[in-house]
């Protein structure tokens, strides 16, 4: 549930992030995202790129953990 509601969040966030990015490497004004069904799109891809990332990093910090638990017992 707390990876969902980080990936939403984060997910807006990013939207604006990417527009600002688009904003000034094109040097335009500002963005028209022609309503809210573009907008919801790219929220969505946002939103599942962070809930993927959110998903790996937990065993990735468990792996993490348990390889220096591994090395502190050895010495």
């Amino acid at each position: 549930m707390v990876r969902m509601t980080v990936a939403g969040i984060g997910g807006f966030f990013l939207v604006f992030i990417e527009a600002y990015i688009v904003i000034m490497l094109t040097g335009y004004h500002s963005i028209d995202f022609d309503g809210i069904s573009p907008f919801i799109s790219i929220w969505s891809m946002n939103f599942f790129l962070l809930f993927s990332i959110l998903t790996s990093i937990k065993p990735w910090i468990a792996e993490r953990m348990s390889k220096n638990q591994e090395t502190s017992l050895r010495r």
